[in-house]
């Protein structure tokens, strides 16, 4: 029973030390991701900037993963090339090590105040102090762990059963190695495994050089974590980045082991402290590896360019291509890919409305199939952005992100719609003149022309709505929808008039397409301006007019 209880002791004590660095990281990410993305991008443009910014936003982050996401959805937009991406790999596994340098000291006095801190601040601040709080939290949270699980490992550490079990993996330098690095891919964090292996090497749980070997792993099993997560989803540049940073961990971690006794020596006569000689060996690993390799990332990025070959095969245009998996830990991101998704979704309904136009214009039975199919294209594409974002972890979106979230959703949702539109009710107009041998009058040719030109501005109008959030311009765009109001307006009395007149028999009113058309602009609008609008409390919630005279809103 005993024993039991212990196991559940030291269970507790390792899951407070994750839930500590998961909440100090998340806090960090919604209070100043955007910020330090932006300080990123503008560094990248050698390798001795990106490392240093690399090592400045991991130190803020307190996460290498992280910053990878980052640089990696960077790569896949083609912003910035290969070798400044991987030194700014480099520098992110050097900050990393810099919350553990900072815990290696005895600062647990510290936890109570900012534990006290953070809750003040998450229960009555804004959205910035409640990120604030949350990182005062996870810090504090972390700061009670660690004694914690000294003084449930203090009364254990001459158990056989322990020594027995650490003495297994503490046997073999490679098995201390793949431990550490699966003890890191787990816990999705290279900080909690040295927190962690601090702490049994203080108590004399494990010996030094199974230490370093552990610590070895753990800075190799972080690295996999965007490598596996990141391996469904994401460009070709955005996986050369990550398989990149692996190939530099395991060629530190060749170089290392064979020499971890001679290590352990002499870091044990710098600095006798073993949890500190633990974390000073961390962060020198790293530091020597950055060192070691900036000078040598021009060929490295071409044994990586020659490994890892772009892909030669058609894509098929119902997989998306920029919804990264590994992304979605980082919601900043995240919602930048699903944007950008988007975006194509805005080219497939372009490219639907113009094979319309261009199938009533040439009379072409193959335009209005290519149109049709491209539905399942826009349909596709709306389900897999849906779903990427539904897989979003909610409690950590800040407001911002949640209405950004709600606004893609509604433009995808409106594309489709609108796609629809094309496929059920324009195309099949189409279909059915050209079945009949029916022709428009000259003046409704001119009139649909029209409507299709305008409808594609407004499809183009609508994407630049969506990505900037210009009020302006959502005003502008909005009024179109009084125009096509008008458009439709000039048909009716065009049709009527046209009734008094003699006509052939396969001359046919454009009314019924315009009204489709019509529809059609509604989605763009209801997608991409009225989200704007609605946000800066420029939308009515009605056109009607009360018995007054005013108009309901």
């Amino acid at each position: 029973m005993d024993a039991t209880l212990s196991f559940l002791n030291l269970a507790g004590a390792i899951a407070l030390l994750l839930w500590g660095v998961h909440m100090a990281q998340s806090g960090v990410q919604r209070a100043f991701g955007p910020d330090l993305r932006r300080f990123l991008t503008r560094a990248l443009d050698n390798r001795i900037k990106a490392a240093a910014a690399g090592l400045g936003v991991t130190a803020v982050l307190q996460s290498s993963t992280a910053t990878g996401l980052m640089v990696a959805s960077f790569a896949n937009a083609g912003f910035v090339a290969l070798v400044p991406a991987l030194a700014a790999m480099l520098g992110a596994n050097v900050g990393t090590t810099l919350i553990v340098q900072a815990l290696s000291f005895d600062v647990s006095r510290v936890s109570p105040p900012l534990l006290v801190a953070g809750v003040a601040m998450f229960r009555t601040g804004g959205a910035r102090t409640r990120d604030l709080g949350r990182i005062a939290i996870g810090l504090g949270l972390m700061l009670i762990a660690l004694p914690k699980l000294l003084e449930i490992i203090t009364p254990y550490e001459d158990v056989p059963s322990l020594r027995i079990l650490m003495g297994g993996i503490a046997t073999d330098r490679l098995i201390s190695t793949i431990f550490g690095a699966l003890l890191a891919w787990a816990a999705h964090s290279s900080v909690a495994v040295a927190l962690l292996v601090m702490s049994f090497t203080a108590k004399g749980v494990i010996p030094l050089n199974a230490a370093l070997a552990l610590i070895v792993g753990a800075n190799i099993g972080t690295a996999l974590n965007p490598l596996f997560e990141g391996a469904r989803g994401g460009d070709i540049a955005g996986r050369r980045v990550v398989v990149g940073n692996v190939v530099t961990r395991l060629a530190g971690a060749a170089v290392a082991l064979p020499l971890l006794s001679l290590i352990g020596v002499n870091l044990v006569q710098a600095e006798p402290n073993l949890s500190r000689a633990v974390a000073d060996f961390h962060t020198a690993f790293n530091l020597v590896l950055a060192l070691a390799f900036l000078p040598l990332l021009t060929p490295l990025a071409r044994f990586v360019e020659r490994v890892m070959p772009a892909p030669v095969a058609a894509a098929d245009p119902n997989r998306p291509l920029y919804l990264d998996e590994g992304a979605l830990d980082a919601p900043s991101i995240a919602l930048g890919h699903a944007a950008r998704e988007a975006l194509r979704m805005v080219d497939v309904l372009d490219s639907m409305i113009d094979g319309a136009a261009e199938a009533l214009r040439r009379r072409d039975r193959e335009a209005i199939a290519r149109a049709r199919r491209m539905d399942d294209v826009l349909d596709a594409l709306n389900g897999e952005i849906r779903r990427y974002l539904t897989r979003l972890d909610p409690e950590s979106l800040t407001d911002e992100e949640h209405s950004r979230a709600e606004a893609i959703l509604k433009f995808c949702f409106n594309l489709e719609s609108a796609g629809d539109v094309v496929e059920r009710n324009i195309a099949s107009f189409v279909a059915r003149q050209l079945k009949r041998g029916a022709e428009l009058t000259p003046d409704g040719d001119r009139e649909i022309d029209s409507a299709f030109e305008a409808v594609r501005a407004n499809l183009r109008s609508a994407a630049s709505v969506f990505m900037t959030g210009d009020k302006r311009a959502a005003r502008v765009l909005s009024q179109q929808k009084a125009e096509f109001r008008r458009r439709e307006a000039d048909a009716v009395k065009a049709h009527f008039a046209s009734l008094r007149e003699e006509a052939g028999l396969t001359r046919v009113s454009p009314l019924d397409l315009l009204r489709d058309i019509k529809r059609l602009n509604d989605h763009l609008i209801a997608g991409a301006a009225y989200p704007v609008l609605e946000s800066a409390g420029e939308l009515m919630s009605s056109r009607i007019v009360d018995d007054g005279g005013d108009v309901v809103s």
